[in-house]
């Protein structure tokens, strides 16, 4: 009984379309221009040499876009609850 109510107690989440794929993306860039200034030791991992930025690695990439991914769910939830995304 008790897991019936909470589970009515959750927000509904909404569906991937691609309205959140962008919000995701933009959280996601911004999460990545907020660490390369303020990641203050640069270039520990190994190397992305496609990313045509220097000293930017694999493990701030990681890391940024962690970032990012943390940001964009807040952000889609907060939006879904107050119903501006659908």
């Amino acid at each position: 009984m008790y897991i019936y109510m909470l589970a009515s107690s959750l927000p509904s989440t909404p569906n991937w379309s691609a309205q959140i794929s962008i919000i995701m993306i933009i959280c996601n860039l911004i999460a990545i221009l907020i660490g390369r200034y303020a990641i203050q030791v640069r270039g520990l991992g190994p190397s992305i040499p496609i990313s045509g930025i220097a000293e930017f690695g694999l493990t701030e990439l990681l890391a940024t876009t962690s970032l990012g991914h943390i940001l964009g769910a807040g952000t889609i939830i907060g939006l879904n609850s107050i119903g501006l995304i659908k």
